[in-house]
C-alpha cells in the first residue's frame, strides 16, 4: 500500500461541448449498448531532473475519470475534455456521439504531476471503450502526448512504470517512406523504491515554466545532462537503484525555475542529507520529489521543513500498470453524473 500524507479527492463533473449522435448510433459492443466506463489513471513525475521531456514515473496516485454516453445539461464545461474527445473522433474517423464525465480528483493541480495528462488520457481511454476499442494504447498515448505538447507524463500515465520516450523516433512505413513519432520504452520499477513529493500551496503553469527557459546551453552542460539522463534510465533499467546518487543534477531547466521556486535548492539538499538516492523538481513544477529505499518519512520531513512554506508531503511507490479500466457499469442512456 502507497502511504499518503496530505492528499484528498475532490469530485468534478463536466459536459463535453460534442455534436450529439442518434440513439441508434450509440457505441455498441458485442451487440449490448455501452453506457458507462471509469478509467483510473496515475499522476506521474517527470524529468526527474536531467531527463528533460523524456523521462517519467507512474506513481500510486490517482484520478479516476468516469465517461457515460447519453444525452446531457448544458453547463460550463472544460476545454480540456472537448479537445480530448474532439481529438478521438478525429482520429477514429467516426461520428461524434454526446457524452458527459466526471473525474474524482487525488492529483493535484498545477504541480507537475501529470494532473491534464490523466484527464486527457482518461477522456481518450473511455471514449475508446464506450466505441468498442478502435484504437490501440500506443496510438492513446501519441493522442495524448500531442494535446500535451510533451510526452514525458503521458507514457507513464499510458504505460506504467519508468519510462524513456524518444519524441523524435523515426518508423518506417513502407519501402521508401518514414514517420517520424514518439516511441517508448518502459521498466518495472521496484516496490522497495519509494517516491517522495512535496507538494507546496503553489501552483504553477507549465507554459509559464517553459517561457523563462533559455533558447540555449554551453555544450559541456549538455553533456552533463546526457550522461546524467542515461545513468538514471541505467540505473531504473537494471534495477541498481544505488547507482542513481549523482545523477539527478540538471543544467537544462531546474537552475532557471528556481526563479519560480526559491526554495528547490534547499529542498534538494535537504532530501540528500536525509538519505534520499535524490532529489529534483516534479515536471514544472512547483511539487519536488526525492527516491529513497529507506527511511521515507525522515526524508520527508526534512523536505517539509527546508521549505518552510504551506506544503504536504505524499510517500508513494510507483505504479507498473498504467491506466486502467474498471469494470463497466450500465445504466439507462440520457442520465447525468
Amino acid at each position: 500500500m502507497a502511504q499518503r500524507m496530505g492528499c484528498r479527492e475532490t469530485r468534478r463533473c463536466y459536459t463535453a461541448a460534442i455534436t450529439f449522435a442518434p440513439s441508434n448510433q450509440r457505441p455498441r459492443v458485442g451487440g449490448v449498448t455501452m453506457q458507462q466506463v471509469t478509467v483510473r489513471v496515475p499522476a506521474s513525475t517527470s524529468n526527474l531532473g536531467p531527463g528533460y521531456d523524456c523521462l517519467g514515473v507512474a506513481l500510486r496516485l490517482y484520478n479516476s475519470v468516469t465517461v457515460g454516453c447519453g444525452k446531457a445539461r448544458r453547463r460550463s464545461h472544460s476545454r480540456i475534455v472537448s479537445d480530448a474527445a474532439e481529438r478521438f473522433f478525429k482520429q477514429t474517423r467516426r461520428r461524434a456521439f454526446s457524452f458527459s464525465c466526471s473525474i474524482v480528483e487525488q492529483v493535484p493541480r498545477c504541480r507537475g504531476l501529470g494532473s491534464s495528462a490523466t484527464v486527457r488520457l482518461g477522456i481518450l481511454l473511455g471514449l475508446n471503450h464506450l466505441s468498442g476499442k478502435p484504437l490501440h494504447r500506443l496510438t492513446m498515448f501519441r493522442l495524448c502526448a500531442e494535446l500535451e505538447g510533451h510526452p514525458d507524463n503521458a507514457a507513464p500515465a499510458t504505460f506504467g512504470g519508468f519510462t524513456v520516450v524518444q519524441s523524435s523516433a523515426s518508423v518506417s512505413l513502407a519501402p521508401g517512406n518514414r514517420k517520424t513519432c514518439a516511441a517508448v520504452q518502459r521498466f518495472d520499477v521496484a516496490s522497495r523504491l519509494y517516491f517522495i513529493l512535496l507538494v507546496p500551496d503553489l501552483q504553477i503553469e507549465t507554459a509559464r515554466a517553459r517561457r523563462i527557459l533559455p533558447s540555449k546551453i554551453p555544450r559541456v552542460a549538455a553533456v552533463e545532462n546526457c550522461a546524467n539522463a542515461c545513468a538514471l534510465t541505467a540505473a531504473f533499467a537494471s534495477r541498481d537503484y544505488e547507482k542513481m546518487r549523482g545523477s539527478f543534477f540538471d543544467n537544462l531547466h531546474q537552475p532557471f525555475r528556481t526563479e519560480l521556486i526559491q526554495f528547490l535548492p534547499r529542498v534538494i539538499e535537504a532530501a540528500e542529507r536525509a538519505g534520499a538516492l535524490g532529489a529534483f523538481l516534479s515536471g514544472s513544477g512547483s511539487a519536488i520529489g526525492s527516491i529513497t529505499v529507506k527511511a521515507p518519512e525522515k526524508i520527508a520531513t526534512a523536505m517539509a521543513r527546508a521549505a518552510s512554506v504551506p506544503a504536504h508531503t505524499i510517500i508513494t511507490h510507483a505504479d507498473n500498470r498504467g491506466a486502467q479500466v474498471l469494470p463497466i457499469r450500465r445504466r439507462p442512456c440520457g442520465i447525468d453524473h
